[in-house]
């Protein structure tokens, strides 16, 4: 099982991203926790080793924390990207899960 997280500024409009990325998963019999968070909570999802993330994915909005985020995820082979503004304005989840596909594959 993959762990996706997303993450936006209050983890509300990433929700329905979200569901359409789930949607996605299904559709491929892809066996997958996609969440999203705020930026805020994001911390203590990446500090859970009982359930580790495998990649993150900041919304566009917080494309202004990556640099943020790469510290925090230096030495936890945890792979980091924006989502495409495109792909979050048309809320296209499936190109967005093979965004996340495609990082964790790397």
């Amino acid at each position: 099982m993959k762990r996706i997280m997303l993450v936006c500024s209050a983890g509300m409009s990433t929700s329905l991203l979200v569901t359409k990325m789930e949607k996605a998963a299904e559709e491929r019999g892809m066996e997958a926790d996609i969440f999203a968070v705020s930026a805020s909570e994001a911390d203590g999802k990446l500090n859970d080793t009982e359930n580790p993330v495998n990649v993150l994915l900041l919304g566009p909005q917080v494309r202004f924390m990556k640099a943020q985020f790469e510290e925090k995820l230096a030495g936890k082979n945890i792979p980091l990207e924006v989502i495409d503004m495109k792909d979050y304005g048309m809320m296209n989840g499936e190109n967005v899960l093979n965004t996340a596909i495609a990082l964790m594959d790397q």
